[in-house]
């Protein structure tokens, strides 16, 4: 990652979008649901969803709702959004407004506290449409199965509700609480930890609101594993010798957050390391931030590395120097995973010391049992560049045994950062597939993906819906790691700039941590 100082902080405060909107008609038949795709107790991820089942099309919409004491509405997308104390109004943007008859349209919320919307109209009338008069609820779901399960996820099936006006969609509980919804009769239940017992159940839901009974229950007991990065972590990269570094605490506090990475070890001189090559690894503010993390229930992997400064990897002369350095960190910590990140002519594109690099890796294995080992580098839209390919190779060849190769796409010149993040790391899949003659499954499990939120140095936008859809098909693939770059910068400054404590984006505060601490 490169050390990105912007010259100015951002002083814009927290707030929901201001915005107008024509005028939206009621229209019998219009509903507007909403469900929580997650939900860990003291917040959730949600989405409502208007379907269009009147007489005539929509060239407009407007959702209106109130949100119970002790619960908020904190970011949104897909919608504009303003708030008047526990009232919030939702209208179209200027691109889904129109809605044909049978036609149907959604936004997205995150939001704190255990609360759902009340008093919920669209477009003047009631979300459920007034109800026509509807109180058949949907007939129980049968024949609910597991399909499969990762330490982090568990798959699901059931056959088909019926209903004598439609079936619009299904929740699926996760020991007695929505975990995901479905419009069809599948779907999969990730934020799982290993090793650990869950029960799972399924009820159908109407137009009108009406819902079914529960589904037969299914007891899912994920594998071992989880909870460590070679196993789904997510763990978004944080630094605290610049950038008005935020308190861990709060972040994990407000965003359901376990893991960092922490950036970036370097050379204090020669094989010697330390923080940005100055802090020693005792008694520095990074050491302070790892306490903190840890006494709060999370864990740290720290980054070695990095686009610029004095790299330990040019400066130590043997694999097994360089594997002492590392080692030095890992004693000071009792760490459980490092991350190498490997950029720039000085180690990615120097042939000698990415050899070094991996000589050390494996070093490392042999000596710590059971510790993690991640190694971060460039990519193109399509995956690996010839460099990045080496690296693989040469990994197979001197049986590194590395546990995640994690591409950054960001800085690859994409106009499209969602379609090309997916390219980037199929194509990463598939150099694994080649090299090592895995499966998909065991290859995407190999793979890594850390993106840049916000503005990158390039200008390309990774917005938070784009981040929670590369999250969302990162999880469905079973992929071993999930970060950005950074929590640091996980705040709005919508100018259009680059900064080290602000996106260049309008967001919430930690709104990209909260998506990543779903994977």
């Amino acid at each position: 990652m490169k050390l990105r100082l912007g010259a100015l902080l951002c002083l814009s405060a927290l707030a929901l979008t201001s915005v107008t909107s024509p005028t939206a008609s009621a229209a019998a038949g219009v509903t507007a649901t909403f469900t929580k795709t997650s939900d860990w107790g003291t917040g959730f991820e949600a989405r409502f969803t208007l379907a269009n089942n009147g007489a005539s099309a929509l060239s407009s919409w407007r959702i209106e709702f109130d949100m119970p004491s002790g619960s908020a509405i904190t970011s949104h997308w897909d919608a504009d959004l303003t708030r008047s104390g526990d009232h919030y109004v939702a209208v179209n943007k200027s691109w889904n407004g129109a809605v044909p008859v049978g036609g149907q349209v959604g936004f997205g919320l995150l939001g704190t506290g255990p609360g759902s919307p009340v008093n919920c109209t669209v477009n003047g009338g009631s979300c459920t449409g007034g109800g026509g008069g509807d109180t058949t609820p949907p007939s129980t779901p049968t024949g609910l199965s597991s399909t499969g399960a990762t330490a982090n996820s568990v798959s699901l099936t059931w056959n088909a509700s019926s209903d004598n006006v439609g079936v619009t969609g299904y929740d699926v509980y996760r020991d007695g609480s929505v975990a995901t919804t479905s419009t069809g009769t599948s779907a999969t239940v990730g934020g799982l930890t290993g090793g650990t017992a869950y029960t799972f159940t399924v009820k159908a839901r109407d137009a009108a609101g009406n819902t079914s009974g529960a589904s037969n229950q299914v007891s899912v007991t994920t594998p071992p594993g989880g909870g460590d990065p070679g196993s789904g972590t997510a763990a978004p990269y944080l630094y605290m010798g610049w950038g008005e570094p935020p308190s861990p605490s709060t972040v994990m506090r407000e965003t359901g957050v376990k893991w960092f990475t922490m950036a970036f070890i370097l050379s204090s001189g020669g094989c010697n390391p330390a923080w940005d090559g100055s802090r020693p690894l005792s008694g520095s503010a990074d050491a302070a931030a790892i306490a903190e993390i840890r006494a709060n229930g999370g864990d740290i992997v720290p980054s070695f590395g990095g686009w610029s400064g004095n790299k330990l990897g040019p400066n130590c002369s043997t694999p097994e120097a360089l594997a002492g350095a590392y080692q030095q960190v890992i004693n000071a910590y009792r760490l459980k995973a490092i991350d190498i990140d490997i950029e720039n002519s000085d180690e990615f594109e120097n042939e000698t010391v990415q050899d070094r690099i991996l000589g050390a890796l494996k070093i490392v294995k042999q000596n710590n049992p059971g510790i993690k080992t991640i190694v971060t580098f460039g990519t193109t839209t399509s995956g690996p560049n010839y460099y990045g390919g080496r690296l693989i190779e040469r990994a197979a060849a001197l049986q590194a045994n590395i546990d995640v190769f994690t591409i950054m796409p960001f800085d690859f010149g994409s106009s499209n950062v969602e379609k090309d993040t997916i390219a980037a790391a199929t194509g990463l899949k598939n150099k694994l597939r080649t090299v090592f003659g895995w499966s998909d499954p065991v290859a995407f499990g190999h793979v890594g993906i850390s993106g840049m939120n916000g503005l990158s140095d390039q200008q390309e936008l990774t917005s938070v819906s784009a981040w929670t859809a590369i999250r969302d098909w990162s999880r469905s693939n079973g992929l071993g790691r999930l970060a950005f770059w950074s929590v640091n910068r996980d705040r709005p400054c919508p100018d259009g700039g680059v900064n080290a404590s602000c996106s260049g984006i309008t967001q919430n505060d930690w709104d990209f941590t909260r998506v990543t601490a779903l994977f």
